[in-house]
């Protein structure tokens, strides 16, 4: 694998360049998708500052998994250039969007279903990231004929192992075309809800089913991190799960109630 990129005088981390590349493509996305549906903000602020933020949320959210390591080695751990955990880029990132939702007054869940196809083929390629500079997110051995080694990695193996950030990419950009197909087959019904529910929505792109695309990424998302999950070299820490697949459920039974919340409403 190649850790870093070596241009002259510059070194340039195999996986901040994926991070940029996936904020690229999250913007055409959304510079693509933003029109349809009215909304004043830019793409660049929607991918900006949640992806920033989110980067620091997993950070934080990773070490805070292994305390430990953190108070033996604070300044390595916080500032390492590998281990960052899903779910706390998702958490920053939600709350990133509560944020700019209330900066420009538009409905906080109308914000995520708009972001939620991106959002997921960003986080794909991100994990291609992890690939490159074999940072220790992939699987355990195995005998399949695409299984690789790491010896280069930052994290490095020279068993051939599962390449799990290959199988969320496959999986991120599934679930990018599920909803990205639902999102616009549901965007009319969406607009028509919204006239006849103008007085019951305050905020700018409101309607009772609001929240039911961002609700299926939740669930999607959960169940691919889930089931990857078995195959990683991630501790078990209760009833035999990891930390991952414990978020992984919470995120799944969020997204499920969220949907039949909002689809019954």
């Amino acid at each position: 694998m190649i850790p870093f990129l070596h241009l002259g005088p510059l070194t340039i981390p195999t996986f901040g360049l994926m991070v940029a590349v996936a904020m690229l493509v999250a913007f055409a996305v959304l510079r693509r998708d933003l029109p349809r549906w009215g909304l004043p903000i830019e793409p660049e602020t929607l991918v900006g500052l949640p992806a920033t933020l989110g980067i620091v949320g997993a950070k934080f959210y990773h070490v805070l998994e292994s305390p430990r390591d953190l108070i033996a080695h604070p300044m390595s751990e916080l500032f390492s250039q590998f281990g960052f955990a899903w779910f706390g880029g998702l958490i920053a990132g939600i709350a990133t969007f509560a944020f700019l939702a209330r900066r420009y007054q538009i409905a906080f869940l109308t914000l995520c279903d708009v972001a939620s196809p991106a959002a997921a083929l960003g986080y794909g390629i991100g994990r291609i990231g992890c690939l490159l500079s074999g940072d220790g997110d992939y699987g355990i051995p195995t005998s399949l004929p695409w299984g690789m080694s790491f010896p280069n990695g930052l994290v490095p193996t020279t068993e051939r192992v599962h390449p799990t950030p290959l199988y969320e990419f496959a999986a991120a950009v599934i679930i990018f075309m599920i909803l990205r197909r639902l999102g616009l087959k549901w965007f009319a019904s969406w607009i028509n809800q919204q006239t006849a529910d103008l007085e019951a929505a305050p905020a700018l792109g409101a309607t009772r089913k609001s929240g039911s695309l961002f609700a299926l990424f939740l669930m999607l998302s959960g169940i691919s991190r889930f089931l990857v999950e078995f195959i990683r070299v991630n501790p078990k820490v209760f009833l035999g799960l990891t930390n991952a697949q414990i978020a992984s459920v919470a995120c799944v039974l969020l997204g499920v109630a969220l949907f039949f919340v909002r689809r019954s409403g």
